[in-house]
């Protein structure tokens, strides 16, 4: 075979984006850990300040779990985990670890507000986040299936299976670069929240930037590595 998947010209590609990604990581975990341990001066939970966003954005929360119909309602739930914070949008559905949901600090109220902004924007209809709603499925598929279709191809010689997976993988990593915009915007819109509704000193507000700020480092991070590595698989299969 003229060409081996692991030839060390092409991975010369992703080193850069792993170390990068190794070092948002680091840094997303470190500053949590910083303002994890400094309590907000109003004594909010992450759970209180998200009911309070959300009312302010006449987004309701119903009083028993699983009830959220139509735009203006969200549910919120304590789930197990470290920094599993998210927001689900079949079930419109804010979804807040242990630390965040019970918890008074800085770290957690941004978190929170963070989580939020999904939240508000699914119920205005932003469309970063339709659009990554709407490719989600394929990209769910595509991301599962692009590597094995693509060794296949490779090995077998088979060059439509080739095609196939990156186009696969291609789709995975435009759902990649959709949520950059998405995750940027929920910052935004947590930090003017927490602004807006006094919830957050201005200090505060700082070390609330800068969890979010990090946090959004591993977003950009990941963006990095997926476009590297369809690079490669675009080298490779040149190459073959």
């Amino acid at each position: 075979m003229p060409f081996m998947f692991f030839d060390p010209t092409t991975m010369v590609l992703l080193i850069p984006a792993l170390v990068f990604a190794l070092w948002a990581q680091a840094k997303v975990s470190s500053t949590y850990a910083k303002f994890s341990r400094v309590g907000n001066r109003a004594g909010l939970t992450g759970a209180d300040v998200a009911q309070l966003i959300l009312k302010d954005a006449d987004i309701s929360v119903p009083q028993a779990w699983g009830e959220a119909r139509g735009a203006q309602t969200c549910n919120i739930e304590r789930i197990g985990g470290r920094l599993t914070d998210h927001y689900d949008p079949r079930s419109r559905t804010l979804r807040l670890s242990q630390d965040v949901y019970n918890g008074n600090s800085v770290a957690a109220l941004g978190i929170a507000a963070h989580e939020v902004g999904h939240a508000i924007q699914h119920a205005q209809m932003y469309a970063p986040l339709m659009a990554r709603n709407f490719i989600y499925p394929v990209c769910s598929v595509g991301s599962t299936l692009a590597f094995p279709l693509f060794f296949l191809g490779f090995f077998t010689g088979i060059g439509p299976l080739v095609k196939l997976g990156i186009i696969l993988f291609s789709v995975a990593v435009a759902f990649t670069v959709l949520t950059l915009p998405v995750e940027f915007d929920a910052s935004r819109r947590a930090l003017l929240a927490l602004s807006r509704g006094g919830y957050l000193s201005e200090d505060e507000l700082r070390g609330a930037k800068r969890v979010l700020s990090a946090a959004a480092m591993t977003y950009v991070a990941a963006v990095a590595m997926a476009i590297m590595q369809l690079v490669r698989m675009l080298v490779i299969a040149d190459r073959d």
